[in-house]
C-alpha cells in the first residue's frame, strides 16, 4: 500500500529574496526621511528661540537667525525670571508662571474630580432623569468657553471675580469630556464586581474609594496630562477676566512682552518661551509611563 508523502514547500531561492529585501530596505528608509523631516520641521521653530534666548537684543534685532548659542543665556534668563521685559515693565516671569501653575492645577483637579463623581453617578445608580442629567452634561460640548464668554463673563463680574483666581479657575473646571470617557470605562466594570462588593458590605463610598478609583488610575493620570496642558495654554478666558498684574499668567505675559520693535527685547521673550514650556513638558515627561499605560492596558 502506499503512503502519502506530506508535501514540503520548496525553499525560497536567495536570488528571490533579494529583491524583496531590497524593497523593504527602500520603503523603510522611506519612511524613516519622512519622520526625520517631520523631527526637522517640528524642532527647528523651538530650536532657534532657544538658541535666540542666549544671544543679546542687537543680535536677534539685526534679524539675524542665530543656530549656535551665545554667551548671554544666563543673564538672559534671570532678567526674565526676576524682571521681565524692562523696556515695558512687565510682570516678573517668576509671578505670571505661578500664576499659570495655579490656574492649570486647580482646573485639573477640579475637572477630574467633578467629571469622575458625576460620571459615577451616572453609571452606577439608578435615579429619576439620570440619562437626562447624562444628556444635558454631553450637550455642553457643543457651548465651549468661547461661545458662553460674554454671559459667563457677565456672572463672574456679577459675583466680584474679576481679577482673581476664583474667576481664572471655576468657569473653566467641568468637563463633559472627562464625564463622558469615564462613563464610558465605568460601564466595562464587570458587574459581578459590583455584586461582590455588595455582598463583602460595601457602600458606594467605599466601593469607589476601594475599587473604582484604583481601577481608573492610568485613565486619570492620561486625562492629568490632558487637563493640564489644556490650563496651562488657555489665552482668551484669562484675557478677558484678568486686568492686573497680580493674577497674569505666561501665556498673557508672552503677549503683552511684544509690541513696537523698539520696546520688544527678543531675547527676553525667547527666554520667557522656553521658561513657560518647561512646566507641560515636565508634566508629559514625567507623567508618560502612566500615560502610555492608560493607552496600551486592555486588562485592568
Amino acid at each position: 500500500m502506499s503512503q502519502v508523502q506530506p508535501a514540503i514547500a520548496a525553499p525560497v531561492p536567495l536570488a528571490a529574496e533579494a529583491p524583496r529585501r531590497r524593497r523593504f530596505l527602500g520603503a523603510d528608509l522611506t519612511t524613516h526621511v519622512i519622520l526625520l523631516l517631520g523631527v526637522v520641521l517640528f524642532a527647528m521653530p523651538i530650536w532657534i528661540v532657544l538658541m535666540g534666548s542666549t544671544h543679546d537684543a542687537a543680535t536677534i534685532g539685526r534679524g539675524e537667525v542665530p543656530l549656535l548659542p551665545g554667551s548671554e543665556g544666563w543673564n538672559n534668563y534671570a532678567t526674565a525670571w526676576s524682571e521681565g521685559n524692562t523696556r515695558r515693565a512687565s510682570v516678573p516671569v517668576s509671578t505670571m508662571m505661578f500664576n499659570s501653575a495655579v490656574m492649570a492645577l486647580l482646573i485639573t483637579v477640579g475637572k477630574l474630580a467633578i467629571s469622575i463623581t458625576s460620571a459615577y453617578a451616572v453609571a452606577f445608580f439608578s435615579f429619576p432623569g439620570r440619562m437626562l442629567c447624562f444628556w444635558a452634561i454631553f450637550i455642553t460640548l457643543m457651548l465651549p468657553v468661547e461661545v458662553r464668554i460674554f454671559p459667563t463673563f457677565q456672572v463672574v463680574s456679577d459675583l466680584g471675580m474679576v481679577n482673581t483666581y476664583q474667576g481664572l479657575i471655576i468657569p473653566l473646571i467641568a468637563s463633559a469630556t472627562a464625564t463622558l470617557l469615564f462613563r464610558q470605562f465605568f460601564l466595562t466594570i464587570p458587574d459581578e464586581l459590583v455584586e461582590a462588593a455588595k455582598m463583602d458590605g460595601a457602600g458606594p463610598m467605599r466601593f469607589f474609594k476601594d475599587i473604582v478609583l484604583p481601577l481608573s488610575a492610568t485613565n486619570i493620570a492620561a486625562l492629568f496630562v490632558i487637563l493640564f496642558v489644556y490650563g496651562w495654554n488657555q489665552y482668551l478666558w484669562p484675557l478677558l477676566v484678568t486686568t492686573s498684574t497680580d493674577v497674569e499668567t505666561i501665556v498673557i505675559g508672552i503677549v503683552k512682552m511684544l509690541g513696537a520693535e523698539a520696546d520688544t527685547e527678543w531675547n527676553i521673550v525667547m527666554a520667557t518661551t522656553v521658561l513657560a514650556l518647561l512646566p507641560p513638558v515636565a508634566v508629559v515627561i514625567l507623567m508618560q509611563r502612566w500615560f502610555v499605560k492608560g493607552l496600551t492596558e486592555t486588562e485592568k
